[in-house]
């Protein structure tokens, strides 16, 4: 079956560079319109617990001025789940977090955490929100995903965008059976992490999975070709992998 894959755009980063230096500009809310013109399927946002980019009020003018579905990225913590109840955006994706790290490093250990998250995912879930497990391409994380309620699991493609020579086609072929395993266990399946032009055509290939979330690097380039070009060669390199 050739699912339609959907794209989602993070826009974090434009809050980092408005947050460098303060005041108002850029606004992520101007990049969330200009890549759901440029033909995002969905606009990504981490409220982190630090505040280093996205802000508590970008959450709401989010939601308020963007048509297309917010899926709010966020740790497993009281706060964040008080946060996501208040503006219950389309989506959560439940991600683990260091103060220390740059960025995301890796999935959640649904494993070790399970009996905090049941809870957490049983209220999102019930306020109508959809929501994911941020995981590594990990059978065993998949299975606890599925175990604490989530109907979504994205896969942490960290490791595969990294890998080079053999470890390239063994980080991809773990994330196919991750994928293949999720559809086994009715989950939907999303994907991300370190997605490129350049790395971007395997995962989108795979038939069962049906989101890419991807940020960094289309923030990246919109410095050189701007955003809606970043958005829409993005766009067709995913089409042509599921063609």
């Amino acid at each position: 079956m050739n699912r339609v894959l959907r794209l989602g755009v993070n826009i974090d980063h434009v809050a980092t560079i408005r947050n460098a230096r303060g005041g108002l500009h850029p606004d992520p809310v101007r990049a969330a319109k200009l890549a759901a013109d440029s033909g995002a399927d969905g606009i990504t946002a981490h409220l982190r617990e630090d505040r280093r980019h996205i802000a508590d009020e970008d959450i709401g003018r989010l939601i308020q001025a963007v048509s297309l579905p917010l899926n709010l990225e966020m740790a497993a913590t009281p706060e964040m789940v008080v946060v996501a109840l208040r503006h219950k955006p389309h989506a959560v994706c439940i991600v683990p977090e260091r103060r220390e790290e740059r960025t995301t490093e890796g999935g959640l250990d649904v494993v070790r955490y399970r009996e905090n998250l049941r809870p957490m995912v049983a209220a999102l879930v019930g306020a109508g929100i959809r929501v994911s497990m941020f995981v590594e391409p990990d059978l065993r994380q998949i299975d606890a995903a599925k175990d604490v309620g989530a109907p979504v699991v994205e896969l942490h493609t960290g490791a595969y965008c990294d890998a080079v020579g053999d470890q390239h086609e063994r980080q991809l072929a773990r994330v196919v059976a991750a994928a293949a395993h999720a559809e086994t266990l009715g989950l939907e399946c999303h994907a991300g992490h370190g997605l490129t032009f350049d790395t971007v055509l395997p995962i989108a290939a795979i038939p069962t999975i049906t989101e890419l979330n991807i940020g960094h690097f289309l923030i990246g380039e919109a410095i050189f070709i701007g955003l809606e070009a970043a958005i829409r060669q993005m766009r067709r390199l995913m089409a042509e992998a599921r063609a």
